[in-house]
């Protein structure tokens, strides 16, 4: 009889998260981790040694030998350097020690990573560092510390220290509006990101047969397939049991490492399929959509597959994307892209609107440079995708809206529609104000 996975009891159970951390540091250092990351303050070198030692505790008791900082150079994937916890003790032995300097400081070899020019190839220190924001996790036998990567003369290497920033200048920015409305309460704006993955799976002796894909990973020639994604019948249809076992396996890997992944379906193309989590903070949604990605890779190999992430692996049907619901919430737990009841009344929401309307049009350039990746590049322009010029969609109410305040008119709003689709047993419910848009680069889709 197969095991019954108990996914409230061992949902993040690999990760040294805040219900773990509550329970085994003292409340002092506990309070104090937790005011450091709610006012982005720095964490004492006295509170980062008990978190050490609590956590390596932690982990030795998960089974893992190792520590390694975790970050992101600009190189596509993540980049690891794994230490042993031991220290010899002069008689032939060992302990096991970690340290607050050693949690919050790592220092790799910074040469051989890309740096845009910013360095000489024999320019080589490099510094990692703890971001406390997103959980530590255990994973085959090491202790993985999320952290920055930045070089010897501060200029960073890597793709989280840019993030954090910016999420800092958004929270900045956002609280001094939230201010002139009489938001008093909020201590800090922070943005949410829930990326959707869309992956290709092959049976591995196929794709071993294929040198363009095991070297560049998509086709540079061939035929087309007798039948691609004319009829439409893939999306959604009924996962073939071979897959559904890879993506139960899958889904049970990411829970145990806290990554809330929420739904999955075979997607337009044959054999393409898209996970979906649940949103979360953007600098952890980033880190989870990392993991992902290797989890994902690793779990097919074990069920004789392949897993292809590149955003345009076949001519002739859909590439894979990876679409962003971005928002912007309070540490009170307020939306601020959330339209309410009567947007048109809510002057708190289209000045937060109007804002990154503006941001989209004074940055596209920066905003276009952020997914012109050669694979991204491949892809976009097609049908599946959006095009390559950036442009925002609103739909209809919040255009209308717009455009009454443009005009100086009064605006006349839309009533609500019920459903009439002439079967009496179906549920009655009002429709949505606006259609949704896919393929538009930015669009509003509700709150967000």
């Amino acid at each position: 009889m197969e095991e019954i996975f108990d996914l409230p009891e061992r949902f993040g159970e690999d990760v040294f998260n805040e219900a773990t951390m509550k329970q085994r540091l003292p409340l002092q250092t506990y309070e104090a981790w937790k005011h450091c990351v709610a006012q982005g303050e720095r964490l004492p070198l006295d509170v980062a040694n008990e978190i050490a030692e609590a956590m390596k505790q932690w982990a030795l008791e998960k089974g893992a030998t190792h520590y390694t900082h975790w970050f992101q150079p600009m190189t596509g994937i993540t980049a690891e350097k794994h230490d042993s916890f031991i220290s010899p003790t002069g008689d032939g032995r060992v302990i096991m020690e970690f340290s607050g300097k050693e949690l919050v400081r790592g220092e790799p070899d910074a040469s051989s990573f890309p740096s845009g020019g910013l360095r000489a190839t024999f320019e080589a220190r490099g510094y990692t560092a703890w971001d406390p924001t997103s959980f530590a996790f255990v994973r085959d036998g090491s202790l993985y510390i999320p952290t920055c990567f930045f070089s010897y003369t501060g200029e960073s290497l890597d793709k989280k220290t840019p993030l954090l920033r910016s999420m800092d200048e958004v929270s900045r920015e956002a609280l001094r509006i939230l201010r002139l409305f009489g938001d008093t309460r909020t201590r800090r704006v922070i943005p949410c990101v829930g990326a959707e993955q869309e992956y290709f799976l092959l049976p591995k002796d196929l794709y071993a047969q294929r040198e363009d894909l095991r070297l560049t990973g998509r086709t540079l020639f061939g035929a087309q397939p007798p039948k691609g994604q004319e009829l439409d019948d893939h999306y959604f249809g009924a996962i073939k049991p071979r897959v559904a076992a890879f993506m139960r396996e899958l889904d049970e890997e990411l829970w145990k490492l806290g990554v809330p992944a929420k739904t999955e379906h075979n997607e337009v193309a044959p054999a393409q399929h898209e996970l979906a989590p649940i949103y979360s903070t953007t600098n952890i949604a980033t880190d989870h959509n990392q993991l992902t990605m290797e989890i994902m890779q690793k779990v097919a190999l074990r069920h004789g597959l392949v897993c292809l992430l590149h955003e345009k692996p076949f001519a002739g049907v859909n590439g894979s994307g990876k679409h962003n619901n971005w928002s912007m919430a309070t540490d009170t737990g307020v939306n601020l892209l959330t339209p309410g009841e009567t947007p048109y009344e809510n002057a708190q929401f289209l000045l937060f609107l109007c804002a990154v309307i503006q941001a989209v049009d004074d940055y596209q350039d920066l905003l276009r440079l952020s997914v012109a990746t050669a694979g991204n590049d491949h892809r976009l322009g097609a049908n599946e995708a959006p095009p390559a010029v950036v442009s925002m969609f609103l739909g209809e109410e919040l255009t209308a809206v717009l455009d009454a305040i443009e005009n100086d008119k009064p605006y006349n709003a839309a009533e609500k529609t019920v459903m009439k689709l002439g079967v009496h047993v179906l549920p009655r419910f009002t429709r949505d104000t606006t259609d949704r848009n896919r393929t538009s680069p930015f669009a509003f889709t509700g709150n967000k």
